[in-house]
């Protein structure tokens, strides 16, 4: 009863403070320790089999962690046990904090917040996002421009290239349209001058698109959902990769793969229900099509 109480208490006290306490040995306890069958040995076996099937899933949090079991198995212990057990066996993510990029052009004209804040929607292609983020690279910055629909934090439009002219947001929007038919839908951005350029404006027009803006230049948390996606992908991806010793086509196909595959199809997503964006949309559909039949 003793070690088990000192087991239970670690993150209070030290050992020897509770061995000398309870006037036990912490060579006892070591050795109870390592005789003692682990309670929650199934729990460990399943957290460690859901991080390693795909490299990426070590940067899972708790909660991800444990929506993902939910997933797989039945009878799951709680969110809390679940961090216990991933606290004592040292299972936790990295954490970074990357930086804007885009600049509002001040003298462009502006288009109203027509999001607000509220990045819910009840179906696809209702509300997008656009932003621009940078990785460097051996041979310069490789710039990346996504589009997210607020539905299901599905990345439905992705370009890169060597500059971030207005053709890289045109080329993510276009790809949007192409997998999905955006028309009708509101698509909203910070004040960068790539958004409130002609270009970018006759593109939103061709394809039937409503455009929203950031309330006020440097307000990022007027776009904090696309801001979040980019730290996802950083923390998740790019501070794990050697990118500045690699090429820019090397690093292309990392980010590609990232979203188009992982991000998309595998990788769970907590503000949706504990499932993968594609899940999420097929869902939809299917409940779509039960309700016209």
């Amino acid at each position: 009863m003793r070690f088990a109480w000192i087991d239970q208490n670690l993150d209070k006290y030290s050992i020897s403070e509770m061995c000398r306490i309870l006037e036990v040995t912490a060579q006892g306890y070591r050795k109870w320790k390592i005789e003692k069958p682990y309670k929650h040995a199934l729990l460990l076996a399943r957290i460690k089999e859901l991080i390693a099937e795909h490299p990426l899933n070590k940067n899972y949090g708790v909660k991800r962690i444990f929506e993902g079991l939910k997933c797989k198995y039945d009878n799951i212990p709680s969110l809390s046990t679940v961090r216990r057990v991933m606290r004592e066996n040292g299972i936790k993510r990295p954490k970074n904090s990357p930086k804007g990029l885009t600049k509002a052009d001040k003298l462009a004209q502006k288009s109203d917040n027509l999001i607000n804040g509220d990045f819910t929607a009840e179906a696809p292609n209702q509300k997008l996002l656009g932003d621009i983020t940078q990785v460097e690279t051996a041979d310069g910055n490789l710039y990346i421009a996504g589009t997210l629909d607020c539905f299901d934090n599905q990345l439905v439009g992705l370009a890169m290239d060597d500059n971030m002219k207005s053709s890289l947001v045109i080329g993510s929007l276009e790809q949007a349209h192409r997998r999905f038919n955006i028309r009708g839908a509101i698509f909203h951005s910070d004040r960068g001058s790539q958004y409130t350029g002609a270009d970018f404006r006759a593109k939103l027009a061709e394809l039937g698109v409503l455009q929203s803006m950031n309330g006020a230049a440097g307000r990022c948390h007027d776009n904090a959902k696309m801001e979040s996606v980019w730290g996802r992908f950083k923390e998740e991806l790019i501070y794990q990769l050697p990118t500045k010793q690699m090429s820019m086509f090397e690093v292309k196909q990392w980010v590609f793969r990232y979203f188009m595959g992982y991000w998309n199809n595998a990788r769970i997503c907590s503000a949706i229900g504990g499932m993968p964006p594609a899940r999420k949309r097929m869902e939809y559909y299917g409940k779509i099509d039960r309700y016209a039949a």
